[in-house]
């Protein structure tokens, strides 16, 4: 998990409180204070999940080609073991 992600969290349920606690002693302020540091905190959360998103979509790439790498290499070698085979039948 993203650190962004835990920060927006942590800001959201800040904010949530702030705005709570000034609903209830009456202090627009506050409530406006609070509200700001939800919106701040929802924003920093989803900039974390675009990021781990970003970077589970990088590692799944890195790992089909190395797949992709090691499958051509093993066809290689299958192409070269078969090459000796026939040459070896041709020399016989």
């Amino acid at each position: 998990m993203d650190k962004d992600r835990v920060k927006g969290k942590m800001d959201d349920a800040a904010g949530r409180a702030k705005r709570q606690v000034g609903e209830w002693t009456g202090d627009s302020e506050l409530q406006a204070e609070g509200a700001a540091q939800q919106v701040k905190g929802k924003a920093e959360n989803a900039w974390g999940k675009t990021k781990d998103a970003v970077r589970d979509a990088t590692d799944e790439a890195k790992r089909k080609h190395e797949e992709n790498k090691t499958r051509k290499e093993m066809e290689h070698e299958q192409r070269r073991e078969m090459e000796r085979e026939q040459r070896k039948k041709d020399v016989a």
